[in-house]
């Protein structure tokens, strides 16, 4: 339609200008080894599970259709409860899956070169970054 009415492109309407701010904006990622991460997705969620994640889903079940409910999490429990799968395997992907995601993350952060990249314990070094970067 565009193109139809003005004989452009939609894409020459999208002109990129750099926006200037009053502010500066220092991005500054966490990141841990893998394994860690890993360990640290599984004991969430199995605290979630504990807290009544389950009985959470089961209360959506019937809004399950609902695009806010597409999610890793609630899809795998509604899989379980629709007899697809035992709870075990609905636990297996529940974790499976938020690792895959985490990972799918990592990647889409990482290609953002303004972000500086931290480990969660390097307090004194990402202060002092912030601090060089301020000045």
């Amino acid at each position: 339609e565009v193109f139809r009415g003005t004989g452009l492109k939609f894409s020459s309407f999208r002109v990129k200008k750099k926006v200037t701010r009053s502010f500066q904006i220092i991005k500054i990622g966490l990141d841990r080894d893998r394994d860690e991460l890993y360990q640290r997705i599984d004991f969430r969620m199995d605290q979630m599970i504990a807290s009544g994640l389950f009985d959470e889903a089961d209360a959506l079940f019937g809004k399950r259709h609902l695009n806010a409910l597409q999610t890793v999490g609630y899809s795998e429990i509604f899989g379980f409860l629709e007899g697809k799968y035992d709870r075990e395997e609905a636990i297996r992907l529940l974790k499976r899956n938020s690792r895959r995601y985490a990972k799918r993350q990592l990647t889409w952060f990482r290609r953002d070169g303004e972000i500086r990249w931290f480990y969660p314990d390097q307090l004194k070094e990402i202060s002092a970054w912030i601090t060089a970067q301020m000045d």
